[in-house]
C-alpha cells in the first residue's frame, strides 16, 4: 500500500482524535491517476472520505472494511459537475465569477449570487457585462480591487503566492492554528435520542456544509435544512447537495420563525453552521448538550475571520491558484477540493464528537475553516518534489545532476558504478576480474 495512502488519513484521524487501531479496517483501492495536479489533492480527497467512513463504523460499532475507491473518490469529489436535471448539465460558476487581470496582477471574484453580483458592481461602478467589469479592474491595483468589493459586502480575493500569503496577517493565524478544533464547553449531558434517528439541523449553504450534512443524511440522519425564503440555494447546488434531506424555509428576523427555529433546536441532536462568523450570532442558537459545528472560509479569528469566503477564492488568496498555474496566469485544483474535502471532515468531526459524547457527555463544538484545509495539503501532506530522487556526480562529461535509477530493494545497489564517459572513449575489451 502506498504510504502516503496510510498517512493522510493517520494524520486526520489523530486531529479527530480516533483511536489509532481502527485505522487498520480502511481498505484502499480504485483507479490510480485521478484528480491530477502539483498538489496532492487526491491523498486529501482520500484521506477526507476514508476518516468520515471511519468514524461512522466507530459510532455505529460495526467491524468494516471501510472501502475506499478512488474512482468513488474522484467523481464525488466532481460531483456538481456530473449532475444532470432532465438531462441538462449544471451552471457551476456564473459570467463574473472568474479571474479578471488588475494592474499589477489577477483578481477572482464570486458573483453566483444576485446579491454578491450587486455588490460587485455596486463596488466598480461597473454596469453589468464581462467587459465592463474587466475594464473596470483593469485599471486598479488587485488589493484596492479585493478591499472594495469586500467592503461592498462582495467577494474578491487578490491573486497571492504561498509566499505572499505566509506574510500576510491572515495566513500567519491560520498557520498558527491545527487543521480543525475539537472542544467541550460544559457537563451537560448527551440529548436524549432512544431509538429515532439522528436529528441534524443545517444552516449551510453551497458545498462544503451541504456534503457534511449530506453524508450524515446517507448515514441515517434525519437532516433538515433551513434558508432564507428570500435568498434559497441556486437550483443546480440544491439538486446536488440536497440529496438525503428536507428543506424548509425561516426568516430569522421573524418573531414567529426565530421561535419554530427556537423549538427546533430544543429537539435537535446537531447543529451545522457555514454562514461567516458572527453572522448568526444574535440568533442565541447554541443549546446545552448539543454538538455544534461551525464551518467558515478563513477562520474565526484573525483580520479576515469576518469575511464570506468561497473556495475558488480561498485557493487564490493562499496561493494554491499560482502552484496549479503561475503567478502571471493562476490555475485551479482539478476539483473544489478544499469544499469537498471540508465538508468530509466535518461530517467526521460531528460523529467523532458524538461517539465521545455518548461516553462522556458535554456540550461539543467543532470548527473547521477552507483555509485551514488548504493549508493542510499545501504543507501537511506529502508532495512530489523531484530533488528527493536526484543526485550529482562528477566525471569526464563533467558534474551531472542526474535521475537515481526506481530499481531499489533491500541490499541492492545505492546508484552506478561508474558515470558516463566521452563517447567512443573506451577500449573495445572486457574488465579484468
Amino acid at each position: 500500500m502506498d504510504t502516503t495512502v496510510r498517512t493522510g488519513t493517520e494524520l486526520l484521524w489523530a486531529e479527530l482524535g480516533g483511536d489509532p487501531a481502527l485505522l487498520d479496517r480502511v481498505a484502499y483501492g480504485g483507479p490510480s491517476g485521478l484528480l491530477p495536479a502539483r498538489l496532492p489533492v487526491m491523498d486529501l480527497a482520500r484521506a477526507t472520505v476514508a476518516v468520515a467512513g471511519l468514524a461512522a463504523v466507530e459510532r455505529a460499532g460495526l467491524p468494516g472494511p471501510v472501502r475506499v475507491d478512488d474512482g468513488a473518490v474522484a467523481t464525488a469529489f466532481v460531483s456538481e459537475r456530473h449532475l444532470r436535471v432532465d438531462g441538462r448539465a449544471p451552471v457551476s460558476f456564473a459570467p463574473l465569477s472568474r479571474f479578471w487581470r488588475a494592474a499589477d496582477g489577477w483578481v477572482r471574484t464570486h458573483a453566483n449570487y444576485p446579491h454578491h453580483k450587486a455588490a460587485l458592481l455596486g463596488a466598480l461602478g461597473a454596469a453589468d457585462s464581462v467587459e465592463a467589469v474587466a475594464e473596470a479592474i483593469g485599471g486598479r491595483r488587485a488589493v484596492d480591487v479585493e478591499s472594495a468589493v469586500y467592503a461592498a459586502g462582495g467577494l474578491a480575493v487578490a491573486l497571492r503566492t504561498p509566499e505572499e500569503w505566509a506574510a500576510h496577517e491572515q495566513g500567519r493565524a491560520v498557520a498558527a492554528r491545527p487543521l480543525l478544533t475539537r472542544e467541550r464547553l460544559d457537563e451537560a449531558p448527551p440529548r436524549r435520542r432512544g431509538d429515532r434517528p439522528l436529528r441534524v439541523l443545517d444552516l449551510t449553504r453551497v458545498i462544503a456544509g451541504p456534503v457534511a450534512t449530506r453524508t450524515l443524511a446517507l448515514l441515517g440522519a434525519d437532516v433538515l435544512r433551513i434558508d432564507p425564503p428570500g435568498n434559497p440555494e441556486l437550483p443546480d447546488q440544491h439538486a446536488d447537495t440536497n440529496v438525503g434531506k428536507r428543506t424548509a424555509a425561516l426568516d430569522l428576523d421573524s418573531p414567529a420563525d426565530r421561535r419554530a427555529l427556537g423549538e427546533l433546536l430544543d429537539a435537535a441532536d446537531v447543529l451545522v453552521t457555514g454562514y461567516r462568523p458572527g453572522a448568526l450570532d444574535r440568533f442565541a442558537l447554541d443549546r446545552p448538550g448539543l454538538v455544534v459545528a461551525r464551518l467558515s472560509a478563513w477562520g474565526d479569528y484573525g483580520p479576515w475571520g469576518g469575511r464570506r469566503g468561497f473556495d475558488s477564492l480561498v485557493q487564490v488568496a493562499t496561493g494554491i491558484a499560482a502552484v496549479e498555474g503561475s503567478p502571471e496566469q493562476p490555475g485551479a485544483l482539478p476539483a473544489q477540493a478544499l469544499d469537498h474535502g471540508t465538508g468530509y471532515l466535518l461530517a467526521a468531526a460531528v460523529l467523532r464528537a458524538l461517539t465521545d459524547q455518548d461516553r462522556d457527555g458535554g456540550t461539543r463544538l467543532v470548527r473547521v475553516a477552507l483555509a485551514q484545509t488548504g493549508h493542510w495539503l499545501s504543507r501537511a501532506l506529502p508532495r512530489y518534489d523531484p530533488e528527493r530522487w536526484l543526485t550529482e556526480s562528477a566525471g569526464p562529461l563533467g558534474r551531472l545532476r542526474h535521475a537515481l535509477s526506481p530499481v531499489a530493494y533491500e541490499g541492492g545497489p545505492a546508484g552506478w558504478s561508474r558515470p558516463p564517459g566521452l563517447p567512443g572513449g573506451d577500449e573495445p575489451r572486457w574488465l579484468t576480474a
